[in-house]
């Protein structure tokens, strides 16, 4: 029976090719940008991510603090769930990190003792909005002189505002791309749902000879929901490959242009699951708008008959 009704639907699709290609078209031009959008969040989760690690506070210490002192407040740092990868770095190591930035001019490195070097402790936050309030404790620790930056964020007074461009930028993404998305889904949903209302209109006698010959309701709705969804698991196949294809070929050069910033996984193999996983919440999507389009359909030619 479902061979027979499958065959019914293709026969049906072959019969208007237009309306077909049409309803395709315009499902793969909507999960095409749904892939890339999706893709787009992804890169840009992963940008503010990185960049929220990423900044390394830098506490230099005064020259007069005792060992004991320095060991106290390194142990607290260390229990402390918003630091994460601590390191203390001694005068001696402040000197050859200072030999290796100034080894194309040796003579700079030649005028310098370790003594003109502050010791420090150095450690990433596990989540950027958390330095602002670090930062202010760590300042008045006694044994601290300043409280610096490895990244160029502009000082402690534009700390705040780095962090909110940033989310900002990640939360228009999510809220633009969302809209967009939910509008080309919108779009598709209502030209799938008036395509197939044509075809219920077109099939209108054949229908009604069916049910006079006692043809069950799911016997008859069948075809034009598996019509549906024919329609939709090619549009989304053919949205879904060619954003890989895409994506696939520029991911060389946005991973060399991006650098350390990890916007893309730089495996293929985790690469491809993460668009598998795309894959399975369209076909999800999809699908759905299918059965309640094919419903919607079928209820509005059942309510003119």
């Amino acid at each position: 029976m479902t061979n027979t009704q499958l065959k019914t639907a293709w026969d049906h699709i072959r019969r208007s090719p237009f309306q077909a290609l049409a309803a395709t078209l315009i499902l793969s031009i909507t999960f095409f940008v749904i892939t890339i959008l999706s893709v787009l969040v992804y890169s840009s989760g992963q940008a503010l991510m990185y960049f929220e690690t990423r900044p390394q506070v830098i506490a230099f210490l005064k020259d007069d603090a005792s060992a004991d002192d320095i060991s106290v407040l390194r142990n607290e740092l260390e229990e402390d769930g918003r630091i994460k990868q601590l390191r203390y770095v001694s005068k001696e190591e402040a000197l050859e990190i200072y030999k290796k930035a100034t080894s194309d001019n040796p003579l700079l490195s030649e005028l310098v003792s370790p003594s003109i070097f502050p010791a420090s402790l150095e450690f990433s936050l596990s989540d950027l909005s958390h330095a602002q309030g670090l930062i202010t404790e760590i300042k008045a620790e006694k044994v601290v002189e300043q409280v610096g930056f490895t990244a160029s964020l502009g000082g402690e007074d534009t700390l705040s505002d780095v962090i909110n461009r940033l989310r900002n930028f990640t939360w228009y993404l999510r809220i633009g791309g969302g809209a967009f998305a939910v509008l080309l889904a919108s779009t598709s949903f209502l030209v799938l749902t008036i395509i197939i209302g044509m075809r219920m209109t077109a099939r209108r006698e054949e229908i009604e000879i069916l049910d006079l010959i006692g043809a069950t309701p799911a016997f008859i709705r069948s075809p034009i929901i598996l019509e549906a969804i024919i329609y939709v698991v090619t549009g989304v196949l053919l949205g879904w490959v060619l954003s890989l294809v895409l994506v696939l070929y520029s991911t060389p050069t946005l991973i060399a242009y991006f650098g350390e910033i990890p916007i893309l996984p730089r495996d293929t193999l985790q690469l491809i699951y993460l668009f598998a996983l795309i894959l399975g919440g369209e076909l999800l999507v999809g699908i759905t708008l299918a059965l309640t389009g094919s419903v919607i359909a079928l209820s509005r030619v059942r309510r003119l008959r």
